[in-house]
């Protein structure tokens, strides 16, 4: 056979990528890199290893292999336990749910992924807070929807500006697909939105007929306050999908994930979970390490042990930042937002801090339309507290650099 004489630098694989690939490489891949920029890195919400529960999840995996080997590594369905224990906890936050509202996931991250798929055609509407968590974001960028940001202040969503932009869509004969939305504990602004808010977004929702997808991937890390109802449990209509996760309460690695809402959304999402169940091994381990109290023990430690490295953190701030850094303090969660002054952007001050060894999540990974290079996210959860007070320490001498070379 004689083949055409074509010089083989023509032939790259990269041509032979989708767009969408193409795209996802250049949205993700960025801010994974930029999480690595630096051997002190604040940019990103890693779980605190020395928090995870080696020895009980040690247990819990002899105990599975040993009592039920053929349901746990055999070909079949994920823990029916793991399902009940999660109707439990959704009864202690006043939802009664039964069996076709709950399903398991491979994280949250997942279900983030499969609800553009479900719900998005290219051109249609979501409406996303701003700042809000890019990641999931993305998603429905690469869906190629029309993103409209709706602000958030110190009790979350502006749900006033809401009623605004849903009033001017319904006149413009356009229904929203969705309103996402991190009600508790909000990554990266960690604000909670207030409970009349709540009510009003909820009541908006089901007066426009738009789903509401809540991310609550932070909300049993709470520091101080009162628990509030989650846009679930105030839902009487059918018109909120609520995301949870184990991995900010157990460990990242279990990869699992649930979501709880309308059951033939829930139906359309399993459709698209093109490898299939949950993986059953997993799904018995969570359940027996989660068994008898023992989960809702270990979140309260956690809780403990991350409202003292939140106030470590912002102890740092108030003495190595300049004073006039805005600061929101969370109740809860991960991360610390903080506003700059309008002579200290967060893009002028990445070069310096990575000079110093230390990164940061500029505001501009938060917004879809270039905003927020007057802020910046820090991560507390992963470091020490001395590492903590020195990576604070470099960006404040950054910071204060800056301000010298203006």
């Amino acid at each position: 056979m004689t083949l055409d004489p074509i010089p083989s630098a023509r032939h790259r694989l990269s041509d032979l990528y989708a767009q969408r690939a193409h795209d996802i490489a250049a949205q993700i891949q960025g801010a994974a890199q930029q999480g690595r920029a630096a051997p002190l890195s604040l940019a990103f919400g890693l779980a605190d290893p020395e928090m995870f529960p080696l020895q009980d999840l040690t247990n819990a995996v002899a105990e599975v292999l040993a009592e039920r080997p053929d349901a746990a590594l055999n070909y079949g369905p994920p823990s029916a336990e793991l399902f009940e224990q999660l109707l439990a906890r959704l009864q202690t936050q006043g939802i009664t749910a039964s069996r076709n509202q709950v399903m398991l996931s491979y994280g949250s991250g997942q279900l983030l992924a499969l609800i553009p798929q479900v719900m998005v055609d290219p051109g249609d509407t979501v409406l996303i807070e701003g700042p809000s968590y890019m990641a999931a974001v993305r998603r429905y960028e690469l869906a190629g929807a029309r993103i409209i940001t709706i602000p958030l202040d110190e009790q979350g969503m502006d749900v006033d500006a809401l009623d605004v932009r849903l009033s001017e869509l319904a006149r413009a004969n356009i229904r929203p697909k969705l309103i996402y939305t991190i009600s508790t504990f909000h990554n990266p602004a960690g604000v909670t939105m207030s409970l009349e808010r709540r009510r009003r977004l909820v009541a908006l929702a089901a007066h426009y007929g738009v789903l509401i997808v809540e991310d609550g991937a932070y909300g049993d890390l709470r520091f101080t306050g009162e628990p509030l109802p989650t846009l679930a449990a105030l839902d009487t209509e059918g018109w909120v999908l609520h995301i949870g996760t184990y991995s900010k309460i157990l460990a990242p690695g279990v990869r699992t994930g649930w979501a709880y809402g309308p059951p033939e959304l829930l139906e359309r999402l399993q459709m698209f979970k093109s490898e299939g169940e949950v993986g059953p091994f997993m799904s018995h381990v969570v359940a027996r390490y989660s068994a008898d109290g023992r989960l809702e023990a270990h979140i309260a430690g956690l809780c403990v042990h991350y409202r003292q490295k939140c106030a470590v953190m912002l102890e740092a701030i108030a003495r190595d930042f300049p004073s006039d850094v805005t600061t929101l303090a969370p109740n809860g969660g991960f991360v610390v937002w903080c506003r700059l002054p309008e002579d200290l952007q967060a893009s002028a001050l990445l070069p310096l801090a990575a000079e110093r060894g230390v990164a940061f999540l500029p505001g501009t990974r938060c917004f879809t339309e270039g905003q927020g290079d007057d802020a910046m996210r820090l991560a507390f959860s992963y470091h020490t507290a001395e590492r903590i007070k020195e990576g604070i320490a470099r960006l404040g001498d950054a910071m204060h650099a800056l301000r010298t070379q203006g």
